[in-house]
């Protein structure tokens, strides 16, 4: 038996297996759904069509498969660590390139972190998708408060500001002292005019691409 002392601080891998009763029931419970009477009309003035509901929830009972999703998650390094008294879940993946860019990175709502998944490959290692050894990344992909396999709050003023600097947190623990953020959606405000304390750059996307923008700053906030 292991003597070693386990703290708050401390980052402790993370493996998703989901006990396939919990997977069973969930389908029982779609099945079981009462469904609304279908609408008087043709189009969806009336609010969304009940064939389109009925396709849905057959589509989550019977098409989606989870453990594919799970076998995902699972190919990448995953952790959790306790801030401010919530479990965050992340995923962390360093580059075998020098000199990589640390990067977090933010998903929206009501998102999760398999949002930005596909996105590992490239950032980590991008001279095996084309591009070259001066575009890598170590890679930060942290689960919102109460989304995904992060814990919920047990109180009120988890705001944008309070998860910016939950991330700081989490950056300094990982070993970052100088980084750059990116956020979409929800993410975008977490990522912030200037991004997470720390971050020396910012790119936000609240709608899409479009309308993003950078910032350049110093590690104290100060631009």
């Amino acid at each position: 038996m292991s003597t070693t002392a386990q703290t708050a601080t401390d980052i402790l891998p993370f493996h998703v297996d989901t006990p396939e009763e919990k997977l069973a029931d969930l389908r029982r419970r779609i099945a079981a759904t009462r469904l609304p009477s279908g609408e008087l009309v043709a189009d969806r003035s009336q609010g969304v069509q009940l064939a389109t509901i009925r396709k849905l929830a057959r589509y989550w009972e019977t098409d989606y498969d989870w453990r594919t999703a799970e076998a995902k998650l699972n190919a990448v390094p995953q952790f959790t660590t306790e801030i401010d008294g919530v479990d965050i879940h992340l995923i962390h993946v360093k580059s075998s390139h020098e000199n990589a860019l640390p990067l977090i990175m933010t998903h929206g709502w009501p998102g999760s972190v398999m949002e930005l998944i596909e996105s590992v490959g490239p950032l980590t290692d991008p001279t095996a998708h084309g591009g070259s050894a001066e575009d890598a990344f170590h890679l930060v992909l942290p689960s919102l408060p109460g989304y995904g396999f992060s814990g919920e709050p047990v109180e009120v003023g988890w705001d944008l500001g309070r998860t910016a600097r939950a991330w700081a947190e989490l950056m300094h623990r990982l070993g970052y002292t100088r980084y750059v953020a990116q956020g979409g959606d929800v993410g975008a405000g977490v990522t912030g005019r200037d991004g997470p304390p720390g971050a020396r750059g910012a790119d936000r996307h609240p709608h899409e691409p479009a309308s993003a923008g950078a910032r350049r700053h110093h590690a104290d906030g100060h631009r």
